[in-house]
């Protein structure tokens, strides 16, 4: 049975951020609100915890998993950045934006895709899952919550709990956050490369 916390979406609660954390810490699958759609998520080192969410999304080794990221300088740890990107990211993070790059070997590489060492990575503009990645002191291995056969995240977290309350160890609810995903965009190559039209303005990235 999971947890369930309600999280003021301004001024999130410090000690129930701590809590969130401890549970992420202990290799708990926590599903939490971004500034696009809610996300389930777990530590990047936890690969049990890694199983459970390519369980839940019947997800393959293909899908590209997400750093969500405390800020730009987090993002360099996790991920080769040059000065062309930096000048992307600088420009559009935080924000409804996952940008895919070459992964670092600070990457396990479980999570890199299989033929391109690859790995997507955001900053969200969002208080409470700002705050649970400033406690943890690392990226949160993330994935948009779209369940198998459907087409949208969820947006509702009493009905996440729901569906979910035997499958992951904590729900945060923090208000509703949109069905919009992010603007996803390939920059591992030489040239930006649109892979999604989401949330995130096209007018920053040129394209």
């Amino acid at each position: 049975m999971s947890q369930f916390f309600s999280i003021h979406a301004e001024n999130p609660q410090a000690r129930l951020i701590k809590q969130a954390v401890d549970i992420i810490c202990k290799g708990g699958v926590v599903v939490y609100p971004t500034d696009s759609c809610y996300a389930i998520g777990c530590k990047l080192d936890s690969k049990d915890a890694l199983e459970r969410i390519r369980r839940i999304r019947q997800l393959d080794d293909k899908h590209h998993f997400t750093l969500v990221c405390s800020d730009l300088s987090q993002i360099g740890t996790y991920a080769k950045v040059d000065n062309r990107v930096y000048r992307i990211l600088k420009a559009t993070t935080p924000g409804s934006y996952t940008f895919i790059l070459e992964a670092t070997k600070e990457v396990p590489r479980r999570v890199w895709h299989p033929k391109k060492s690859t790995i997507g990575l955001r900053v969200p503009d969002h208080p409470i899952a700002l705050a649970m990645l400033e406690e943890l002191g690392e990226p949160i291995l993330s994935s948009t919550l779209i369940l198998p056969g459907e087409e949208e995240a969820l947006t509702d977290a009493w009905e996440i709990r729901d569906r979910l309350e035997h499958e992951v160890d904590l729900v945060i609810e923090g208000g509703y956050c949109g069905m919009e995903p992010t603007t996803v965009v390939d920059l591992s190559g030489d040239t930006a490369e649109l892979m999604r039209a989401g949330k995130g303005s096209l007018a920053p990235l040129g394209l």
